[in-house]
């Protein structure tokens, strides 16, 4: 069962590492065109040599900077990204962690948190100041359990 699991993750994570190049540059042209070649070239290197596969995510993230995406194409090649970094890197032990629920989830929520996040127009200035306490204060939520 092992030696079909890995050719399976393999063709997953190289079909995420596409669709996550393919999203970032969506709609984009010159430079970011050829960013995103480079990026599919990391992907396709990354079927090989593993590290391969974090050049290729620092490549997309390139590519949408380049290309000044939109904050939903943004999203979806990031939540590509993670399906392509977790799957490329589950070969490693012969198995195939996309079908968890736990690792869907977050990479799912995440990515709807952060859609919901950029699509309201806040001008707050002031609102970066209060990240550092809300960090702190679900650092407390989520440790006290374990603290008493």
């Amino acid at each position: 069962m092992a030696s079909i699991a890995q050719p399976v993750a393999r063709g997953f994570s190289s079909v995420f590492g596409l669709l996550m190049v393919g999203t970032a540059i969506v709609g984009a042209d010159g430079l970011a065109v050829v960013v995103g070649i480079v990026g599919a070239g990391a992907v396709a290197v990354g079927i090989v040599v593993r590290p391969a596969a974090t050049v290729a995510v620092l490549v997309s993230v390139s590519a949408i900077v380049v290309s000044d995406q939109s904050y939903v194409f943004a999203a979806l090649s990031g939540l590509c990204a993670a399906g392509y970094l977790v799957s490329r890197y589950a070969v490693v032990h012969g198995g195939f962690v996309l079908d968890h629920w736990p690792t869907i989830v977050a990479a799912v929520g995440f990515t709807f948190a952060g859609v919901v996040a950029t699509s309201f127009p806040l001008q707050v200035p002031w609102l970066p100041l209060l990240a550092p306490l809300a960090v702190l204060a679900i650092y407390v939520l989520a440790t006290r359990p374990f603290l008493s």
